[in-house]
This record gives structure tokens, sequence and C-alpha cells, in this order.
């Protein structure tokens, strides 16, 4: 069998797209020494591949017309059965896929994998500091300090409060893993309303406007799509409670940030906690920056620190042996073949 040939694609980080800084790039790239990390915890696999560590444009077209997989993040779509001819797979080193769609561009056979999973850890620390923040009134407790005021704010235990969480996937699964084991109620929110461990009920998106007024906190944790871009809009937003907080960590087209902001503003929802913005990083004159009650987190709540690539490659290689695995033993549809032994 021929070696198989894969394109690993780094992105130079600019703004107003991931990564958006310096840092963010140096925790995101797939370095020649990171994927031979990896592959050593695969040593059959070395002699049945060959691999180009690339960035941006810089060899892509010419890698690509005899690359039969492509492993990274962003990438130009337009046109991509033309350009690369033999590709059978694509691993995205990011959970969400969103930046890929419409997915029109996808030529049949052609098997498009994500990194689900690689921050969950993550994901549910950060969650449940946000909910617990927004119990202790940390939100208003940072405007206050702005404002170099020293106001009492007391506040409970989360026993007993009630967390909606829209999207229980790896994140928001995490999160509820944590916060309900402090005893808050957990409503869950997703597509076809299976239940999730540590939640009271699941809910289908359909269904959301029955259990929002009723809610102490609203946690989004859901991917975009055609179902959740626009969501939680003004009307849903004005059926919480003025006591409810707010944490969004999935996408900004699930929630209306415009009139999140006027809400705070009017102090008719007691704070917010926002990771995820449409133009990253936030122009310095957007008016997000100064709106009360409100704290901004530079996309942080899925990052790791250091092992990020670590994770998403151990990913990858598990997957990189089954798509060999169906090469040596292909069903009568290779796709197929990959995807049922897909994790």
């Amino acid at each position: 069998m021929n070696k198989i040939k894969i394109h690993i694609r780094n992105n130079h980080w600019k703004e107003g797209f991931l990564p958006c800084d310096k840092e963010g790039e140096k925790h995101s790239t797939i370095t020649k020494e990171e994927f031979e990390k990896g592959l050593n915890q695969y040593p059959e696999l070395k002699d049945k591949i060959e691999y180009l560590v690339d960035w941006d444009e810089d060899n892509y077209l010419s890698s690509m017309k005899e690359a039969d997989i492509l492993l990274g993040w962003q990438f130009p779509t337009e046109n991509i059965s033309e350009i690369a001819p033999n590709l059978k797979w694509i691993h995205v080193s990011s959970a969400g896929i969103n930046h890929l769609s419409p997915f029109d561009w996808m030529k049949e056979g052609l098997v498009l994998t994500n990194s689900s999973g690689v921050h969950a850890k993550k994901a549910g620390e950060f969650g449940l500091m946000s909910i617990l923040m927004l119990q202790n009134k940390m939100t208003q407790i940072v405007t206050n300090q702005r404002k170099k005021e020293f106001v009492t704010l007391l506040s409970k235990p989360i026993e007993g409060f009630k967390v909606v969480v829209v999207g229980t996937g790896s994140l928001g699964g995490s999160l509820i893993k944590h916060i309900s084991k402090l005893g808050a109620e957990v409503i869950g929110v997703n597509r076809r309303g299976r239940g999730v461990e540590g939640c009271s009920k699941v809910i289908t998106f359909d269904k959301i406007d029955e259990v929002l007024p009723s809610a102490d906190f609203l946690y989004l944790a859901v991917p975009e799509t055609e179902e959740t871009k626009g969501l939680i809009n003004k009307t849903r937003l004005d059926s919480l409670k003025s006591t409810c907080g707010v944490v969004n960590i999935g996408r900004q087209s699930v929630l209306d940030y415009e009139a999140l902001r006027l809400k705070l503003v009017k102090n008719e929802l007691s704070g917010a906690i926002l990771d995820v913005f449409s133009h990253e990083p936030i122009p310095k004159e957007s008016n997000l920056w100064d709106t009360p009650n409100l704290i901004i987190t530079p996309h942080i709540s899925s990052a790791r620190h250091g092992n990020y690539i670590e994770m998403v490659l151990k990913i990858f290689f598990k997957h990189l042996k089954l798509f060999l695995d169906c090469l040596l033993y292909p069903s009568p549809s290779p796709r197929d073949g990959l995807l049922s032994r897909l994790p």
C-alpha cells in the first residue's frame, strides 16, 4: 500500500479570526515535534504515512494535490475537490465546525470529523466558575469596583437555584456534572430532548419558552446551526427574571448581544459573562466594554494551556488508525466503513 499523505495546516493569527493573538497561535499550532510525539504512541503507523507541517497558503495548493488527509482548523473550501482530488478525510482541530458551513463544498465520500470532547474538562470548570461568580454577584462587584463603590452584596449558596443549560453536549454536560453536585436544579435543553445525567428534566429547543421565566441562570453552550442562530432573542431575554444571570460559551449568533447589553444597562438582568464573539478580538469601540454587570473573557472557556494540541492529536491518531484499518479491510463504502468504526 502506498503511504498515506497528510497535510497539516496551521494558521497564523489575524484580527477577526481564530487564533486572534500570538498566544492563541502558540497554543493552537501543530508542530513537527508535537506530531512526532503523538505518532510515537502508534509505532505501527510510522511506515504507513508521510506528512507536511504547513502554514496558511505556503504549500497548500501543491501539497493538497496528493493529500489523502487534511488536519487543521481553517482552510479554503472553494473548489476543494479540484484542489485535492485524492482527499478522503478532514479532521478539524477544534470541536466547532460552523466556520466551514454551509457544507455544500464536501464531495461525496469525504469524511469530516472534529475534536469533540477535547474542551470538556476545562469548559466544565469555566462554567462552574461563571455560575458561581454570578451567584456571588461578582459581575456587580466588579462594576462597583470600577466606580470605586464599596457596596455589600450578599448571596446564598447555589443549592436549590435553577440553571437552564442550553446545549448538553461535552461542554454543557461537563458543567452540569459539576453544578448538579452542588445541589442546583438543572434543566437541560437539546435538540432531541434526550436525558442527561445531572438534569432534573431535559426539553427540546422548541420548548425553551416554558423554562426561561423560572431560570436563575441561563447557560448557553451550543454551536452555531440553523436551529440555534437567534435562539435567545430579545423576546426570550425579556422573559427572564431580572435576577437571572447569563453565560455564553457557545457562539455569539445564539444570543442577541445588543438586547442583552441594553437589559444590563437597565438593570433588568443581574449580570452576564460572555466568552465568545463573532469578531475576535472585540473592536475597541464596542459598547460591550463599558456595559455594567458584564464580564468579558477572551474566548478562554474551552482553551487549555500547554497540552491542547496533545489532546487533539490523541483523537486524531485514534481516528487515523481506524482510517488505515478501513483501507486494509474496506467495506463496500469506504466512507461508511470509517464512520462505523469512529467512536
